[in-house]
């Protein structure tokens, strides 16, 4: 589940090299000898452990076995047998999709990403290697926007197969509802999720999809009903707890919603840990401070704007479009890009602002803080200026 806490979207990850042992100083060249820059040298692979000669029983082939041993969650001894059938047949899909599949279970999620694209190039409708590509970029690895987008690509596409069986339709379609939920495209995940409960009423999985997509179109009464009967699942009890308190915070009830972010923190602190909040001031202060560290020209193009600091998002503002915005949203731009004639009905036409209690959420410490209203701060100037989500997210200004 920890793809689906509140860092899923919006934790920024601040990364730092360092050097196992102090660096050598650089050789000086002789006088008159051209320098040379030094080639480094490539790192070696570790040695991989070879994987043992597959255990089918006599007269089975190595795939049939290699599928069996899915079936039973040996997945080492799959992985055995599908190497195998995938050297005997490497011509093969399904024998590249039952090894990426096991690679899969085994963590080995880089092996498996080749092995699901080379099964996909061979036949790019294969429906084991396309749920199986789906879920390992939708689901098991790292959320990134890059990776959600392959994994709704490949749910959408075995959805879209004539053909596909009964039973993996609804596994095509939580994948997509999980994806897309990730994606902030609500309204799509919100209709993949009763195709899966249509077929299965009861599944945790999709009920909870379900309930995130309503929350994120602002649907919140239903969304409060369906993260209600949430709250004793014991994989999404701690998320159901923590929408709800979002949900009774958007209502004034605060000390209801304290006490259900304080028994999702008891139930998964890792996902829920106690947001470094600011006050009201320090946080007016932070923004002050993110706006004069601006370039010159940023700074030009927002004079005259008002760059407000503000609690949450308000109503009218997320139902100002269609779809709505995202309750989660990290800061707002209201009004016309620069260049365009502002309409007349508010003064002034445009303004910026940054939200304390959900940029809070956001991040771990005030470091992070301080650097995601930098980033916030940076992408609502790119709205200013005229710039889509999808523009701003090729930057790195999601």
């Amino acid at each position: 589940m920890s793809r689906r806490g509140p860092f899923a979207l919006c934790l920024l990850l601040l990364g730092a090299c360092q050097r196992t042992s102090p660096p050598s100083a650089p050789a000086v060249p002789d006088a008159g000898t051209p320098a040379v820059a030094a080639v480094p040298t490539p790192a070696t692979p570790p040695v991989p452990e070879p994987i043992p000669p597959c255990g089918a029983a006599p007269g089975t082939a190595p795939l049939e076995a290699a599928l069996d041993y899915l079936d039973a969650n040996k997945n080492a001894e799959a992985l055995s047998c599908a190497a195998q059938a995938s050297a005997l047949e490497p011509d093969s899909a399904a024998a590249h999709s039952a090894r990426g599949e096991a690679l899969a279970a085994l963590n080995r999620t880089a092996e498996a990403q080749v092995a699901y694209a080379r099964a996909l190039a061979i036949d790019p409708s294969f429906p084991d290697a396309l749920l199986g590509a789906a879920h390992l970029y939708a689901v098991q690895l790292p959320s990134s926007r890059e990776y959600d987008e392959l994994g709704a690509l490949y749910a959408e596409r075995g959805l879209s197969q004539p053909d596909v069986s009964p039973e993996l339709l609804p596994r095509f379609a939580l994948v997509a509802a999980m994806a897309l939920n990730d994606l902030g495209q609500a309204g799509e995940a919100l209709q993949r999720a009763k195709l899966v409960l249509a077929r299965e009423p009861h599944n945790p999985e999709a009920l909870y999809e379900k309930a995130l997509a309503l929350f994120e179109l602002c649907r919140f009464a239903e969304a409060r009903v369906a993260f209600s009967g949430l709250v004793n699942d014991p994989e999404r009890g701690a998320h159901a707890h923590y929408h709800l308190g979002l949900l009774l915070e958007r209502e004034g009830k605060w000390k209801l919603a304290k006490e259900h972010f304080e028994k999702a923190r008891a139930l998964s602190p890792e996902d829920f840990p106690e947001p470094p909040t600011p006050s009201e001031a320090e946080f007016r202060d932070e923004v002050a401070r993110a706006v004069s560290a601006l370039s010159e020209d940023m700074r030009k193009d927002l004079h005259g704007i008002p760059v407000r600091a503000e609690e949450l998002p308000a109503d009218a503002d997320l139902l100002s479009g269609e779809p709505p915005l995202s309750p989660a949203i990290l800061g707002l731009f209201r009004g016309p890009p620069l260049g365009e004639p502002c309409d007349g009905s508010e003064t002034p036409c445009r303004s910026v602002a940054l939200y304390r209690l959900n940029l809070a959420r956001a991040v771990r410490s005030r470091e992070e803080l301080r650097e995601q209203i930098k980033v916030t701060l940076l992408h609502e100037v790119g709205h200013l200026r005229g710039e889509d989500d999808q523009e701003l997210a090729a930057r790195g200004l999601e």
